[in-house]
């Protein structure tokens, strides 16, 4: 089974949905604690359906349970923790709401976990697939969209 991730920040939209269309991305499985921020640019809410729905054939899907509390990302943004001390907090996280039992692994077969971080490595949407991928008895593979 094989899921995507992606982040919205350093891309332009064409790049964006390129790389959502090219890879047949299905269903884009947003895990953004907010995702209506001026900020966003062509990634807010109602945009990303409709060039999703009309550039993509593909579907949108807010999941809040899989985005880090604010007080966890507000402290990793202030510095006042740093990488280790976030993904620890966030791990832990996902394991006190049973994101496992919460979601089925159906979702993610040719799904696409958005965030905005560029790259995967110092961002919570690799953290929820690797999470994932030791959970569940049919682990997916994993391609990160840059």
């Amino acid at each position: 089974m094989k899921t995507y991730t992606i982040g919205f920040t350093q891309k332009n939209a064409r790049k964006f949905f390129t790389l959502i269309k090219q890879n047949h991305v299905v269903r884009v499985v947003d895990v953004r604690l907010n995702n209506i921020s001026q900020l966003a640019g062509f990634a807010k809410l109602e945009d990303l359906k409709y060039f999703l729905s009309e550039l993509c054939e593909a579907e949108y899907m807010h999941a809040t349970e899989l985005a880090p509390t604010k007080d966890i990302l507000d402290a990793y943004k202030k510095k006042i923790i740093g990488w280790d001390a976030y993904e620890d907090k966030f791990l832990n996280l996902m394991a006190q709401r049973n994101i496992e039992r919460l979601l089925k692994p159906e979702i993610f077969s040719g799904g696409c976990l958005l965030c905005s971080e560029h790259q995967p490595h110092h961002c919570h949407r690799r953290l929820v697939v690797e999470y994932l991928n030791k959970c569940w008895n049919t682990p997916f593979e994993v391609h990160h969209l840059i």
